[in-house]
């Protein structure tokens, strides 16, 4: 096949995928991959075929073929060694990046690891090592963070002796992600803040920058900070936002959350007014808004119906999820003081009734609270009251008490070691 004939061959598909008849445009684009002919030099014909394993893999996205895809990165591998090895490595990554926008996770993280196997025999090192960072990402999407951690501990390794500090800004930044999905806060913590010793010696490109402002947000919510974790998430919307990041609307909703969490409503209203936020209206954004109002009015029906109506906006997400969770119990907990502050004694059937919750519901929670000494009594359950009692008050007499005699211990011994020295 001449060039002219793979060039038409090329326009033809562009043609078909813009009429929408894919089917032709993959039947053009697959002539021009598995042509063997040796008509054309063979770097024209490189750059033609990379052409079109490129835009094939765009093609079985937009269709939705995950399975095609895979048959493709599997079938490219047959001529990916006459590429140089960035391009190899460009065409790789791209295909595999393909997937994300498909619901095939494991077949995702099946094809990465076969791509892996590929690039060790191939001695192709760096493909290795971004497959390897890209694979981690994928297991912990899987919530697969054992076998995430033991990749990233290998690449932190490798990276180290590179000294290639860009790469360890990424690698640092998901393995701060993971610790904090493991809630070990500590290491979390300690990683992300070798991400940002990393990322302060070198450029940091403005969506990575607010990948780690993100990050720094969520692990000062989990510390309850929600002051500084609001600074922290409005950087990173900034960012995210100026590079028309579809992620600017998820760290949209940790902006709000922290100014719910802090119950805040007034603020919630005039950031959902700024001129720069209003593009991003939708029911991500009804949801939190929902949720603002509900807490603001201290209802836990208008929360609970909240939680039901907006299930999928702010239950898929683990860190609004987790928050959300203790705002309810806080709210709930806040509603039961008020039913029984008035009671020496109450029966559990009349409070469920008041609060509009099943009997063991509330059962559990005044049992917790119980627990907790945020308040003093005890559930009658076999006539099913509940029994308050006043706080109980501290005798200052006897800590007084305790205070001297161990004062005097203190003495005795030290006269004791003083008698041991003249003897």
């Amino acid at each position: 096949m001449s060039i002219d004939q793979q060039q038409v061959l090329l326009n033809e598909a562009k043609h078909a995928v813009n009429e929408k008849d894919y089917d032709s445009a993959i039947l053009k684009y697959q002539q021009v991959i598995n042509d063997q002919s040796e008509e054309i030099k063979l770097n024209k014909k490189l750059q033609f075929q990379e052409i079109s394993i490129i835009e094939l893999g765009k093609i079985y996205q937009l269709i939705d073929k995950p399975q095609d895809l895979y048959n493709l990165i599997n079938d490219s591998r047959n001529i990916l060694g006459n590429f140089a090895k960035s391009k190899t490595a460009k065409i790789v990554k791209t295909l595999i990046e393909n997937f994300d926008q498909l619901n095939s996770l494991d077949l995702q993280i099946k094809s990465t690891k076969e791509c892996i196997t590929w690039a060790i025999e191939s001695k192709l090192i760096f493909l290795k090592q971004s497959l390897q960072l890209k694979l981690s990402e994928l297991l912990y999407k899987k919530k697969n963070y054992h076998e995430a951690i033991k990749i990233i501990n290998d690449l932190l390794r490798e990276y180290k002796k590179l000294d290639d500090k860009s790469s360890l800004v990424e690698v640092q930044l998901l393995e701060s992600k993971i610790y904090n999905a493991l809630r070990n806060f500590p290491k979390a913590k300690a990683a992300l803040n070798s991400a940002r010793t990393s990322a302060n010696s070198i450029y940091c490109p403005t969506v990575l920058q607010a990948e780690l402002d993100c990050q720094s947000g969520i692990l000062n919510s989990e510390d309850k900070d929600y002051k500084t974790a609001f600074s922290y998430f409005y950087e990173s919307f900034e960012g995210f936002n100026s590079q028309d990041d579809s992620r600017a609307i998820i760290v949209l909703k940790y902006m709000l959350l922290t100014k719910i969490m802090l119950n805040l409503i007034d603020d919630v209203n005039n950031i959902l007014n700024n001129k720069n936020v209003l593009k991003y209206k939708s029911k991500d954004i009804d949801a939190m808004k929902s949720i603002a109002n509900a807490y603001s009015n201290r209802s836990l029906k208008e929360f609970e119906n909240s939680l039901n109506l907006y299930s999928t906006e702010l239950k898929t997400d683990l860190i609004i999820k987790n928050h959300f969770n203790a705002l309810y119990d806080n709210l709930l907990e806040q509603n039961l003081l008020k039913i029984i502050e008035s009671y020496d004694c109450v029966e559990l059937s009349y409070i469920s009734k008041i609060i509009d919750l099943n009997l063991q519901q509330v059962e559990g929670k005044l049992s917790q609270m119980i627990l907790d000494k945020v308040f003093y009594g005890v559930l009658d359950q076999g006539n099913g009251w509940l029994i308050i009692y006043d706080e109980p008050r501290k005798d200052a007499a006897y800590e007084a008490s305790l205070e001297l005699i161990k004062n005097l211990s203190n003495v005795v011994d030290l006269l004791y070691e003083k008698a041991s020295l003249l003897n």
